[in-house]
């Protein structure tokens, strides 16, 4: 019984992972302000090495850094450049919230777990992104493309809450949102080519 609740809490250890990695592809800096404040007021148990992440100095800087990141996709232009240089800072960030819940395992196995899971997961949902903005600019001349940046600002908050509340259900919305993101897309680049052929 005792190993099977172990095995469940690393289970749900990391869904909860997964789930923060996700939305730092939408916002690198949203997932970890929520998870250090999580973390302060003892909503959220973060490894020994990671604990920094609670306290009051790394709250501060990660939320101006979250609120500097947040306005920045809203400065045209800017919001594809952003998009260059945060896909690698997404994929670390997932990575490093990923380890930093991921409950009690050996360290190559926490790592392993972290940058296939963690990393994979933002790389996903950073990669979604990506081409969204790259469409919305292409087709909109980027008048669009506030719209994307809100979707993804509100998608970051919300999955990164989620998977603090309930981390199963956060990668169930992740996988979704993806899915509808990606099927949203074909459906308009084939109503685009239609038109253009007629």
């Amino acid at each position: 019984m005792l190993a099977r609740m172990s095995a469940m809490d690393t289970a749900v250890s990391i869904a909860l992972g997964i789930g923060l990695a996700a939305a730092a592809g939408f916002r690198v800096f949203v997932p970890l302000l929520v998870a250090g404040i999580a973390a302060h007021t003892g909503h959220l148990h973060l490894g020994d090495n990671f604990a920094w992440l609670g306290s009051i100095t790394a709250i501060t800087m990660l939320a101006v850094a979250a609120v500097a990141e947040v306005l920045a996709y809203y400065v045209p232009a800017v919001d594809n450049l952003l998009d260059t240089i945060t896909a690698p800072l997404a994929l670390v960030a997932g990575v490093v919230l990923s380890a930093a819940v991921i409950g009690d395992l050996p360290p190559l196995i926490k790592w392993s777990t972290a940058v296939i899971s963690g990393g994979g997961a933002a790389a996903i949902t950073q990669g979604v992104t990506m081409l969204v903005r790259a469409k919305s600019t292409a087709f909109t001349a980027g008048l669009g493309n506030p719209l994307v940046s809100t979707v993804e600002m509100v998608a970051a908050t919300v999955v990164a809450l989620l998977a603090v509340i309930a981390p199963v259900i956060a990668v169930a919305l992740v996988a979704a949102c993806c899915w509808l993101s990606w099927w949203l897309v074909r459906k308009f680049l084939r109503g685009y080519r239609g038109a253009k052929r007629a």
